[in-house]
């Protein structure tokens, strides 16, 4: 990747914020317009793709748009065989950034639409059937985005990877967080999109857990060759393009 470590560590912190900031505020504003939780949830769920699809086209030439930890960590586990991708140094500046990025979106809403900055959600999310819809969710984003870099499809991930996000909105009974970082930052708003601290945990464990199958998925199917590189999105007159993603 040309951009220097930092640049690529503040393009995953940008983007992690924006991306909070788009779950979280258009739950507020879907909560403040209507009391229908399905029509809530239509909007929060079409604001988070249109949001996400435009920040992998934005931040993909820079850092690979992943705003998401286990997706960084599936990158760097699959590029580890050549060492033309994401190094540990990398995988040490990306997570951090996400996170913070992550907290900073939460904030950034709840400012925005005159909430309390910092109230840790009340929203109890801890039930068995929950952690399968992560379980799942995270394994097919994770199996999706290094799936496109097998096939050499990257350059259709913005559109992609929103897709899947927005669908598993309403097919997994989580309504498919799939990333620690975005977990983590909904923690810190009490609001439509808020998750209650004590069921963070339980979540980022069936998280990593669906990536961790997400990536024997991406062996069983595509083998262990990895023709293209997935580690980030080069600009769009460049000859290969690489798979990123979100939350």
């Amino acid at each position: 990747m040309s951009a220097s470590l930092g640049r690529r560590a503040l393009a995953e912190a940008v983007g992690s914020a924006a991306l909070v900031a788009v779950v979280v505020g258009s739950g507020i504003q879907a909560t403040e317009l209507t009391q229908d939780i399905g029509v809530r949830l239509l909007a929060n769920s079409l604001a988070t793709v249109l949001g996400l699809g435009v920040l992998i086209a934005l931040l993909g030439p820079v850092s690979g748009a992943h705003f998401n930890p286990v997706v960084t960590l599936a990158a760097w586990l699959t590029d580890r065989r050549d060492g033309d991708g994401l190094n540990g140094r990398d995988v040490a500046a990306y997570l951090p950034a996400q996170t913070v990025g992550a907290i900073g979106g939460a904030i950034l809403a709840d400012a925005m639409f005159a909430e309390p900055l910092v109230h840790w959600s009340t929203h109890d999310r801890s039930a068995g059937h929950l952690w399968l819809g992560e379980l799942v969710a995270t394994a097919g984003l994770v199996l999706l985005v290094v799936g496109l870099g097998r096939t050499g499809r990257a350059h259709g991930a913005p559109v992609a990877v929103a897709s899947y996000i927005g669908a598993a909105y309403w097919f997994t009974s989580s309504t498919s967080f799939a990333n620690p970082a975005v977990t983590i930052g909904r923690a810190f708003t009490d609001t439509f999109a808020g998750i209650a601290p004590a069921s963070v945990g339980p979540f980022i464990a069936a998280q990593i857990t669906g990536a961790a199958l997400g990536l024997a998925l991406v062996v069983a199917l595509f083998g262990r060759t990895e023709p293209a590189r997935t580690a980030r999105i080069p600009a769009a007159d460049e000859p290969e393009l690489a798979a990123p993603t979100h939350p």
